[in-house]
């Protein structure tokens, strides 16, 4: 008889997300496998989709907000080559899952989530799955936090048009940005760099992605 994802516990269905979405899909970095490995993903996911929780799809947690889909944020994970010594920033993690597993990979996470309800459940979600290195902060998403910085890492959540110039100027030397740029309407994910007032993108896959709002490009006046 197969076994069906209702007959799996949490720990037995996030390891066949793993074996059935993220190692045939070009996630080799076993460090965020063994991140992902340790996060129950249905906890971070609203009751009424707790069944879907393992798709690799995003996931609606708000108006207008997604949890971005299992493959895409393991892949950027993986590009990043991530040190546990670094100070990362998670841009708009909705109910907190991205920042759970980033918490399993280093050893300090500063999360910002605009939305003041979905800031109050990823702190409860994150305490209750004892992720007690990530700070929940209600702030605006594109404005980053740089009193907290500057940052070796910062990941944004959704599809953007841009990356606001106050982001960038939060990064460390050698920092990057992990987001999904908007091109043209097709996602493209992305490590962004910044130096010495440079910004170099680097396109790692096509990722869908749904479009986080308040990173509008900025208008070039044409004289």
């Amino acid at each position: 008889m197969s076994i069906t994802s209702k007959a799996l516990n949490p720990d037995a269905k996030n390891q066949h997300m793993i074996d059935g979405q993220l190692l045939p899909n070009d996630v080799t970095d076993e460090n965020v496998v063994e991140a992902i490995s340790k996060v129950n993903r249905e906890s971070f996911v609203p009751a009424e989709r707790k069944g879907v929780a393992y798709i690799d799809k995003s996931i609606k947690v708000a108006e207008n907000r997604y949890m971005l889909e299992p493959l895409a944020l393991a892949k950027l994970l993986s590009y990043a080559d991530i040190q546990s010594d670094e100070l990362v920033l998670d841009i708009a993690p909705s109910t907190g899952y991205s920042s759970a597993v980033l918490s399993k990979l280093v050893d300090a996470v500063v999360a910002i989530e605009e939305n003041k309800e979905l800031s109050e459940i990823a702190t409860k979600n994150l305490a209750d799955e004892e992720c007690d290195n990530v700070a929940v902060i209600n702030s605006v998403h594109n404005e980053g936090l740089a009193k907290q910085g500057p940052y070796d890492l910062i990941l944004i959540n959704g599809m953007v048009d841009d990356i606001p110039k106050a982001l960038l100027e939060q990064l460390n030397d050698g920092g990057r940005i992990l987001c999904v740029l908007n091109q043209d309407g097709y996602g493209r994910a992305s490590l962004v760099t910044y130096n010495e007032g440079i910004m170099g993108v680097r396109i790692l896959f096509d990722a869908i992605a749904h479009k986080l709002e308040g990173f509008v490009k900025e208008e070039k006046f044409v004289f």
